[in-house]
């Protein structure tokens, strides 16, 4: 018998792949009402919740990216990261989650209409369908780039850069078909179950890259011992601290991403608000029975994050040592895991590795389709659009089917505006801007239920809305947003003061939620509602 084409071993496996996800999606399962198909009627298994609240957070970008932080850095600060996160979802789990099943909500921005009234829900909600349609649409381009990589691989030739765009765009339209039918037909618990499986490919393709890489390096471990003696090589921790006066010290904090400062302070309040305020997340949580099982899923995701955190650096990391001792003249700048498993992994185990990555950015898709049709039926379909009314269940099923398949458009058209930003212009800033927009945004989104789920009486709808442009407008300016736009513009930057810090990422929710919260506070809420009385 001759053997198979490398190709075909790869979309045997690809499809196979795919035809197992349809089938676990498309299974028919009970959505009479909104509640079933947007929360699965609060009957999900914590441990299924605890793998699609991981399948959500880990998108093709941290899938194909994380290990390009191994590769780069050769250490693993960025990991440190992770200690907020664990934090976090702790406070998550105790102060957000309760309030949320006790006020019985599907979006969680009913919430903040109970405790403050319709302006500020209105807001939050806008704030979180604009962050999210625009950061789920960037993220979603980049589950192209190993399908350049393989045709070029299978082809020989590269293609040009207007080729590119329209190989992207076929992979974002064709990874959304496939994923918004089960999304917009088996609803919340279809995303559930389907997470599931791509959270166990995803880490399953990453146990085989580290084995694989290990097989291939001289000596394995320790033979990468050998090639890592570098002054920053291996480290976990990072002051960040500098020699000189005080507020240099603390510019260097603020200045540098991944230290412990920012570990234990930023990424707290990062993963606060992508955890606790951001419907996408939060809404896989309330699928559980009752609080008591979501706060155990929150936290396990936690603490299962931190191995996974290490393993997609130490992946990284690998690579650096593989490429030292097998010399690649066509090893790109960029996207670096996404060669090395098209040139070096074998034909099938390759295919399983592409539909790795492919279900990552499926993950990501489902689970940002379903929480955003879920927040724009029930928060503003229902109220400004449609009947509200809460025996009309047919027609809200219905309404939200069909927006989930038009936020669906709309994620392939951001996603394809990305790739094409990247491929015509790939060093404008106005990249970073798009990737981490949630930064500039969600500090005030989180400020406003802190507020909400920590006092009784402060707080208001106008100074709500008020504290809220303050805290955007503060992140904008330490993060140097006017200069990054205006450079997009003109191609020039104005001088900035010499005092003024400009921030990493990770500080970015921070300040925006003290801002946020410091205004707010200002405020004294007109009347505590009967919902808040009585609980």
């Amino acid at each position: 018998m001759f053997p198979l084409p490398g190709w075909i071993c790869d979309a045997v496996a690809i499809a196979g792949y795919f035809a197992l996800i349809l089938t676990i999606g498309l299974w028919p399962r009970k959505q009479g009402t909104l509640e079933q198909f947007s929360l699965g009627g609060r009957e999900m298994p914590w441990w299924a919740v605890t793998a699609s609240i991981l399948a959500a957070e880990i998108s093709a970008a941290t899938f194909l990216g994380g290990p390009e932080e191994g590769f780069s850095k050769r250490n693993f600060t960025y990991a440190q990261l992770a200690i907020g996160t664990v934090l976090a979802r702790a406070i998550v789990a105790y102060l957000f989650i309760k309030p949320y099943y006790q006020y019985n909500v599907v979006s969680i921005y009913e919430f903040l209409h109970i405790r403050f009234g319709n302006a500020t829900k209105n807001a939050a909600s806008f704030i979180f369908l604009l962050t999210r349609l625009l950061a789920s649409g960037t993220r979603l381009y980049v589950a192209g780039v190993i399908v350049v990589f393989g045709i070029e691989y299978f082809t020989g030739i590269k293609p040009t850069p207007y080729q590119e765009i329209y190989i992207y765009i076929g992979v974002l339209a064709s990874l959304a078909v496939l994923t918004t039918v089960y999304t917009a037909i088996g609803g919340i618990k279809a995303v559930v179950w389907t997470d599931f499986i791509q959270a166990t490919l995803m880490f399953s393709a990453l146990g085989y890259a580290m084995w694989s890489l290990l097989q291939a390096i001289p000596g394995g471990w320790s033979g990468a011992l050998t090639y890592l003696q570098g002054s920053g090589d291996l480290h976990f921790w990072n002051t960040g601290l500098t020699e000189g006066p005080v507020w240099h010290q603390v510019r260097s904090i603020l200045e540098e991403p991944y230290t412990i400062w920012s570990a234990l302070i930023g990424s707290t309040f990062i993963t606060m608000a992508t955890h606790g305020t951001d419907q996408d997340m939060v809404q896989r949580m309330l699928t559980a029975k009752d609080y008591h099982r979501s706060r155990l899923a929150v936290i396990c995701s936690g603490l299962i994050d931190i191995p996974v955190v290490m393993l997609v650096l130490t992946v990284g990391i690998l690579l650096y040592v593989f490429y030292q001792t097998h010399a690649d003249p066509n090893l790109p700048g960029k996207n670096i895991f996404a060669y090395w498993i098209i040139h070096q992994v074998p034909p099938g185990f390759r295919g399983l590795m592409v539909a790795g990555v492919l279900s990552t950015a499926m993950g990501s898709l489902s689970t940002a389709l379903n929480a955003l049709a879920t927040s724009f039926v029930k928060d503003w379909w229902m109220p400004y659009l449609g009947n509200s009314a809460a025996g009309d269940e047919k027609s809200h099923v219905r309404a939200v089917r069909w927006s989930t398949v038009g936020f669906a458009i709309l994620l392939v058209a951001v996603g394809g505006l990305t790739a094409r930003a990247v491929v015509i212009y790939p060093s404008a800033r106005i990249i970073p801007i798009v990737l981490g927009v949630f930064g500039y945004t969600y500090g005030s989104l989180l400020g406003i239920f802190l507020v909400g789920l920590m006092t009784r009486t402060r707080g208001s709808d106008r100074g709500n809305l008020v504290a809220m442009v303050a805290g955007f407008v503060v992140v904008a300016i330490l993060s140097g947003l006017p200069n990054d736009i205006y450079y997009a513009l003109t191609g020039r930057l104005f001088p900035m003061p010499d005092w003024l810090p400009v921030i990493e990422f990770p500080w970015r929710v921070f300040f925006g939620a003290v801002t946020t919260m410091s205004v707010a506070l200002c405020y004294k809420t007109p009347s505590i509602s009967k919902h808040d009385a009585t609980s």
